[in-house]
């Protein structure tokens, strides 16, 4: 007998064909039959060891978050409730090219420090892996979802250039070349970049081709946080359109938002840039995450000059008050690389965590006002900051529009991303809500998106740029990667006032036809193993 049947189902099987009334039998992890309308039709029921009667719940495949941050959370909280009652079945890992691996000893500290605001130091974390392979090795000891892994183009960059502002020599290029091979060949499905992060903002184009060339022959794709979302955001996105046409690989453009004022309402030159290289015939996929504010670290606002030599280059250049001034300049007067190519508005920038328990008292505060609690300057208390919290505290950034948000979600190549960093005393609500909101906000209370659609953008589509030929829909033989929610009630509980609150509406949830949400509450199944790139 079959180890589950799901009886009377609406199924919304990531197509984003019509919804459907059937059963849905499971067995050893995968779909092994699906009847529909068996009901109405008076047909034989399926039988199983265990049923569940999901009347007036829609069943639709595991949500695909392809843009994570979740590269030691995975590992350090078991429960990682925040992704798994969202429905989450996959998280795409190594994003913005900054993450573990592959390192050698010294590159692992520095990168640790570098992205300390996003993931935490990791004193809790045993670092027994240098390579990708070892890496998703790790993960394949149990988790709480799956997950698949970018290399990340600026910790390859530290690992052989260093943190140096200038070109690599094409020894160096060539050892960046067999890095990003390994990689693939050990299972990553692609690279990242984080062109407005040290190192990798000091790579060229031509840097970024060579290494994209050989992403292209394995079949990954190439994942940007290109290099402005501000000023010159339509120049940075048709950058990485050039960029990847020349070098024949497949391109997916990270949180592709129009942030700050000057792209108020620019959505639609975006789509339309996007929509002329899809009909010469581009391979371009994107994800968004839907709400206004964006969430980084302080550090990450500060010129690229500033940055060159990792963090505590940084630090040195911070505590020296003639180069502190110059920063200040940089990011108040002419608009620091790191900010986007726009002038700091302190009063968007809003603390969210600090690793120091002495700056708590900021958590919650733009910077502006807790500037004026203290009858300072913004940038002194921005510098108190930096320098106190050693380059570790993150931030929201309240830039965003909301017609910019709706109109990219609606686009034919949209995927869904959360982007969320899970740390912090009060992180931005998209680590805890971003699908439940999706689903709640803008299908049901706004109609931006059908159900039907909203499913596929984040089931199938992601699927499809992954390359998963068994994910991403409800079709017999496919992974029972499942979620069973409430389309009338589904909705996040976290918000900025309350940020690490769990959704509603979302009472099962399957990895690999196992229970990890059962009755709306966590159980303590780790179905969850790296996902590795298909071989062509």
């Amino acid at each position: 007998m079959e180890d589950l049947v799901i009886r009377d189902a609406d199924v919304v099987d990531g197509s984003g064909a019509d919804a459907y009334r059937a059963d849905v039998v499971i067995d050893a992890g995968r779909i092994v039959s699906i009847v529909k309308e068996a009901a109405a039709a008076g047909c034989q029921r399926p039988r199983a060891t265990r049923e569940i009667d999901a009347e007036g719940l829609v069943l639709s495949p595991g949500f695909i978050d392809m843009h994570a941050h979740s590269d030691l959370a995975l590992l350090r909280d078991p429960d990682h409730s925040a992704k798994a009652a969202q429905g989450v079945t996959l998280e795409v890992l190594g994003q913005d090219g900054l993450s573990y691996a592959p390192v050698d000893d010294s590159t692992l500290q520095e990168v640790r420090r570098a992205i300390t605001g996003w993931n935490g130091y990791g004193e809790d974390i045993d670092f027994d892996w240098r390579s990708v392979g070892e890496y998703l090795d790790r993960l394949d000891r149990g988790i709480a979802v799956n997950a698949a892994y970018l290399i990340p183009q600026g910790t390859v960059r530290a690992l052989v250039v260093g943190w140096e502002d200038r070109a690599a020599t094409p020894d160096e290029l060539d050892r960046m070349r067999r890095l990003v091979a390994e990689g693939l060949e050990q299972g990553a499905v692609g690279l990242s970049s984080g062109l407005t992060y040290t190192p990798g903002m000091y790579a060229e184009d031509a840097e970024l081709t060579e290494l994209c060339r050989v992403v292209a022959s394995y079949g990954g794709y190439y994942c940007p946080h290109h290099r402005s979302y501000g000023a010159g955001a339509l120049e940075a996105y048709a950058e990485m359109v050039d960029l990847t046409r020349e070098a024949g690989c497949p391109l997916h453009l990270a949180h592709a938002t129009m942030n700050f004022g000057v792209n108020k309402g620019r959505a639609p030159e975006l789509l339309a840039l996007l929509d002329r290289a899809l009909e010469a015939g581009a391979d371009i996929t994107l994800d968004t995450y839907p709400y206004t504010p964006g969430c980084t670290t302080l550090a990450a606002l500060l010129p690229s000059w500033a940055s060159e030599g990792g963090p505590e280059e940084i630090l040195a250049r911070l505590t020296d008050p003639a180069t502190a001034e110059r920063i200040r300049h940089d990011l108040e007067v002419t608009g620091s690389d790191g900010c986007h190519g726009v002038p700091v508005e302190w009063e968007t920038i809003e603390i969210s965590g600090v690793t120091v328990p002495h700056l708590a008292e900021f958590v919650g505060r733009t910077v502006r006002e807790a500037a004026e609690l203290r009858g300072e300057t913004p940038w002194a208390t921005a510098h108190r900051m930096l320098v106190g919290d050693r380059l570790g505290t993150t931030i929201l950034q309240h830039v965003g529009h909301e017609e910019n948000v709706r109109a990219i979600m609606r686009h034919r190549a949209h995927t869904g991303g959360s982007d969320g960093i899970l740390r912090g005393s009060k992180p931005h609500p998209r680590a805890y809500g971003t699908f439940p909101r999706y689903l709640g906000h803008y299908v049901r209370e706004l109609g931006v998106l059908t159900l039907e659609e909203c499913v596929a953008h984040l089931t199938s589509r992601p699927a499809a740029r992954l390359r998963l030929p068994d994910r991403g829909l409800v079709r017999e033989g496919y992974r029972a990667d499942l979620v069973l929610f409430d389309p009338g009630t589904v909705a996040p509980g976290a918000g900025f006032a309350e940020p690490r609150r769990l959704p509603t509406g979302i009472p099962y949830v399957l990895v690999d036809g196992r229970f990890v949400i059962e009755d709306g509450r966590r159980t303590d199944v780790l179905a969850g193993r790296s996902v590795r790139r298909t071989p062509l």
